[in-house]
């Protein structure tokens, strides 16, 4: 990824674009795909830029701390996939009718003999509360890659 400074000759308007490569920024440039945001005028340009030159301790601490973050969103988001799994594989899912199915298994003496999860609104979670009824929020992340 290389990142340009470009520049509207139209409305003078200069802002960063990212480019998977400089190959890439000038098939684009040639394609007239370069679309300045404030004005949509096609003259757009790169501008004089100073280089990104990382050689300091401060910059390599700094790049360390991202990828420690970053190592840890993927631990989390391994922790609540793998509670996911464990949800999935040991209670019922009802969809949208969380609420009225928790109200069933609260009232009836007869307690089913799997646990539930689906949806429900922020507003019935506090109605279930106010009714003693147990009822958790959990993280829940799509199965995408990014």
């Amino acid at each position: 990824m290389i990142k340009y400074k470009l520049a509207c000759n139209n409305c003078e308007t200069s802002f960063d674009s990212w480019f998977a490569s400089s190959n890439e920024f000038e098939k684009l440039k040639k394609k007239r795909l370069l679309v300045c945001h404030i004005c949509n005028s096609k003259t757009v340009d790169k501008t004089l830029m100073a280089p990104s030159v990382r050689n300091n301790k401060k910059d390599i601490k700094k790049d360390i701390k991202n990828d420690l973050k970053i190592d840890k969103y993927i631990n989390i988001k391994k922790t609540i996939k793998s509670y996911q799994k464990f949800i999935r594989d040991n209670f019922k899912f009802v969809g949208e009718n969380f609420a009225y199915e928790a109200r069933s298994i609260h009232y009836n003496s007869k307690k089913k003999s799997k646990g539930i999860y689906g949806n429900a609104s922020k507003k019935d979670l506090m109605e279930l509360k106010e009714e003693g009824i147990d009822a958790q929020i959990i993280p829940w992340v799509e199965d995408k890659d990014n």
